[in-house]
């Protein structure tokens, strides 16, 4: 290690930050042997190799990129192989870098990759100095330390920490050293950390609520709680005893038991449930409904009704409220969001909802008040509240910028640096340089930067950049409309509106053109491989090499043709079309099947059980509304286009 690490004057000395100045490449240049050893830099500090990192490097130092070519050998100096914080992480080099490249954005990277050492270091002299310049404030860890560190000089964190402590997917090493130290200090309860415990298991993250047992003060016997999480049916045939310790059993078993099998888990803990206390039968019965609910099943309302008043998790908040909503329990799904913490009710989602129940309720005074506060979000809530209040959907006034501020846009420190790196493909590097110096920017600012964006050919940048502006817009750079003519045509020639194919478009890719997903979907329409091969072969074109599905022209022509197949196939809906072309057919029809009756499309909408699918459907159609106001110059509406879904 002591080889490895850089000391602060060697960095000085090799960096030449000031000598060597970033330079833009075009999109889709011709990649030097430099560029190449760049990218594998940059995967060796992903991968925390800082042998391989500090070998690499030093075949290309005088690469136009020095500030990063410094941090891809300190980033994995900093954390072992496993990515967990390492105590003895060299110090001079990260201070020496932090001065030298001060308000700039891979400083404020560093800097919460080396809060992450301090917090772990619990040096929290040091990590109270550095905390305060971390910009960004983005990573749950960091948070969890900073609440440690608050701990440490004795004041009382419980409900700051009670309120950051939802989503175990982010905890890492310092969120569960954060709730250890609480159970420490009495500042959370055997309670508390049984919840907590209990979180991660219902959300599938295992190890970390392994990991929490040690918060415990009076820990469980290993075998009965082994038993608990690997067999949770055995653990409820044995019953519940008097012991506190086997009533946490139980409803961790019964949280575990409930992911696989809901059904079964309610049938099992129906035996079980009047041996604990009432709180604690209706902690059980929420987790159930959850999962029951997630897989639509009928049943999971009446489960989630005998949860009223008990302390769940955000996600069980929310689908008891989506259970409701399907069952068309207006009473409930009032008293169902007026129980969610107070950060999760004020949602535009949840206030949407809870605005159509005081409606529904008669107390349209109130309900118009809510629908007011979200209306002007252009979102997909704000133009459903929008229409609750009798309007239609419009487009706001067009702010139009200078070509003298966009050439003082195309100057901002950051953009030559980001286009490097997206001509590298390097798009999170390229995003982190493009978005720094957004922040303080006025919203004429930001729209110059946008009109750069599109007259460099960078148009996510476009989009994403017009989408930050709060009370001056241009609607045709938040929602640009590029290849118009190929668009237009082939949406025509399948019978789709022009408009839901721009939607999609925008959703899909931001324009990307060699946009490729995780899964292997490509191209503007990010149609997947085996997809477009069955497309192709249906209209004639035979079998399409990797370059073809890139094409353009091809690729929205596959994409409008899938597109169209999907929606003659669900008679003529957009939301269950949407749905099918991110999650496959089969799945909305599944879904469709388990209906109890009709529902309005922005219900099904909410219901549908995969984020990732039911944001895109919000978004795209959200996106169609706009676009078509755009277009055809007159008010819009999103119900419309949503439509009614019947079983």
């Amino acid at each position: 290690m002591v080889g490895l690490a850089l000391t602060a004057a060697a960095l000085v000395a090799c960096s030449t930050a000031d000598a060597v100045r970033p330079v833009a490449l075009p999109v889709g240049a011709v990649l030097s042997n430099d560029d190449q050893t760049f990218i594998q830099l940059r995967e060796a500090a992903r991968n925390n190799d800082p042998a391989r990192a500090a070998q690499l490097a030093a075949t290309i130092p005088d690469y136009p990129a020095p500030s990063y070519l410094e941090y891809f050998q300190l980033k994995p100096q900093l954390f072992d192989s496993q990515g967990h914080a390492r105590v003895d992480a060299p110090d001079a080099p990260v201070l020496s870098f932090l001065q030298r490249y001060d308000g700039q954005a891979i400083a404020d990277r560093l800097r919460n990759d080396y809060l992450l050492v301090l917090g772990a270091r619990h040096d929290w002299a040091n990590f109270d100095q550095q905390y305060p310049r971390f910009v960004l404030n983005d990573d749950t860890q960091v948070k969890c330390y900073a609440l440690e560190s608050r701990a440490a000089r004795g004041e009382n964190v419980a409900n700051d920490a009670r309120a950051l402590l939802t989503d175990p997917r982010y905890y890492g090493d310092g969120c569960v050293d954060l709730i250890t130290a609480l159970a420490i200090k009495g500042q959370f309860s055997s309670d508390d950390v049984w919840q907590q415990i209990r979180l991660a298991y219902e959300q599938n993250q295992t190890s970390t609520g392994a990991k929490l047992v040690d918060g415990l003060s009076q820990r469980p016997d290993p075998t009965a709680f082994s038993q608990a999480v690997s067999t949770p049916p055995l653990t409820l045939a044995q019953g519940v005893t008097a012991d506190p310790q086997s009533h946490q059993l139980a409803l961790l078993a019964v949280t575990v038991m409930a992911r696989n099998d809901p059904a079964m888990a309610a049938a099992t803990y129906a035996a079980v449930a009047p041996q604990l206390t009432s709180p604690e039968r209706a902690i059980g019965w929420g987790t159930i409904g959850y999962q029951g609910a997630q897989k639509r099943l009928p049943a999971a309302l009446d489960w989630y009704r005998l949860s009223a008043n008990a302390p769940l998790s955000n996600p069980a908040y929310e689908w008891r409220t989506r259970a409701a909503l399907l069952g068309g329990d207006w009473t409930m799904v009032r008293w169902s969001i007026e129980q969610m913490p107070a950060a999760l009710r004020a949602q535009p989602s949840w206030v949407y909802w809870h605005a159509r129940a005081l409606k529904q309720a008669g107390e349209t005074g109130q309900a118009n008040q809510e629908f007011a506060s979200i209306s002007q979000g252009y979102n997909f809530y704000g133009q459903l509240a929008t229409e609750e209040l009798g309007q239609k959907i419009t487009i706001p006034p067009k702010t139009t910028v200078s070509d003298a501020e966009v050439a003082q846009a195309a100057q901002t420190p950051g953009f030559a640096l980001a286009q490097r790196f997206y001509a590298l493909n390097l798009r999170l590097e390229g995003n982190r340089e493009w978005n720094w110096p957004l922040r303080g920017m006025s919203d004429r600012q930001l729209l110059a930067v946008a009109e750069y964006a599109k007259r460099i050919q960078l148009l996510d940048r476009t989009v994403n950049t017009a989408d930050r502006t709060q009370t001056e817009h241009d609607f045709s750079l938040r929602y640009i409309a590029p290849f118009r003519d190929v668009v237009e045509r082939d949406a025509q020639t399948n019978g789709l509106d022009v408009e839901w194919a721009y939607g999609l478009i925008r959703q899909e890719s931001r324009f990307i053109l060699n946009a490729k997903s995780g899964v292997g979907a490509s191209g503007l329409m990010q149609i997947m491989p085996a997809t477009a091969q069955m497309v192709a072969k249906k209209i004639g074109l035979g079998p399409l090499s990797r370059d073809q599905l890139n094409d353009l022209d091809t690729n929205i022509l596959l994409g409008t043709n899938y597109l169209s197949m999907i929606y003659n196939q669900f008679d003529g809906s957009a939301v269950l079309a949407t749905a099918g072309y991110n999650a496959g057919p089969g799945r909305p029809r599944a879904w469709r099947q388990t209906l109890q009756g009709g529902v309005e499309g922005a219900i099904f909408a909410e219901t549908i059980p995969f984020q990732e699918t039911r944001d895109y459907v919000k978004n795209v159609l959200s996106n169609t509304v706009y676009y078509a106001a755009l277009f055809e110059g007159r008010p819009q509406s999103l119900k419309a286009r949503l439509g009614y879904i019947s079983p």
